[in-house]
């Protein structure tokens, strides 16, 4: 399976972060995410209009429900890497907004795609006092190998928060950056912006089609 494949799997996911209810955000971050996955799947095994393909109600609950489990601007600037500090605060806020759009949308076609996939939670040991956790799973669908997909969250006084998946070994934010570098080091940090941009239309462009 490449990569692109991985992170949509990925991606499906990740939208199992959603919260089941307020109290969540205070749960330890490997209950949360099992909890709240197992959760989520099984709404959409039984909603037609997500098994239907409809990208757009993904999107509804993509943008009302997972947004706040992410730190989008820490993932952003991890994809960025040592060309964010360069940035001005409005380059930096678009940045932030295109690279968030195109994970919402790459990541709520991926949900579209749910099937018969299996997840299997990893045994997660940390102290009481650490801020940061690293979450393994393992996702199981038949006749291919497992795929391992583990989630970094860091502690806020939000709750937990996601900063990075890591897809069968390859991190998402490290993944970005090197694409991104090569944006910027062509077109400046605009350039980049631009890019993102305009491949969050072509995909808008596709979903309409769908």
């Amino acid at each position: 399976m490449n990569f692109r494949k991985l992170i949509a799997l990925c991606g499906l996911l990740i939208v199992g972060l959603i919260p089941l209810a307020n109290a969540a955000a205070q749960q330890a971050p490997d209950a949360l995410v099992r909890d709240v996955t197992t959760e989520v799947l099984e709404i959409v095994r039984a909603d037609k209009a997500i098994q239907a393909g409809e990208t757009h109600r993904v999107m509804e609950l993509v943008d009302a429900k997972v947004l706040p489990h992410f730190d989008f601007r820490r993932m952003t600037m991890l994809a960025v890497g040592r060309d964010w500090r360069d940035a001005s605060a409005e380059q930096q806020g678009r940045l932030i907004e295109a690279f968030r759009t195109l994970l919402v949308r790459t990541y709520s076609n991926a949900l579209t795609q749910y099937r018969d996939q299996t997840i299997e939670f990893k045994p997660t040991r940390f102290a009481a006092t650490e801020t940061r956790v690293q979450v393994r799973t393992e996702v199981h669908q038949s006749g291919a190998q497992p795929i391992g997909i583990d989630y970094m969250l860091e502690k806020s006084d939000a709750g937990w928060k996601v900063f990075d998946v890591i897809v069968a070994g390859v991190s998402l934010v490290t993944n970005y950056r090197g694409s991104f570098t090569q944006e910027i080091r062509s077109g400046g940090v605009d350039g980049l912006i631009k890019s993102l941009e305009a491949k969050n239309r072509s995909l808008e462009a596709d979903q309409k089609r769908s």
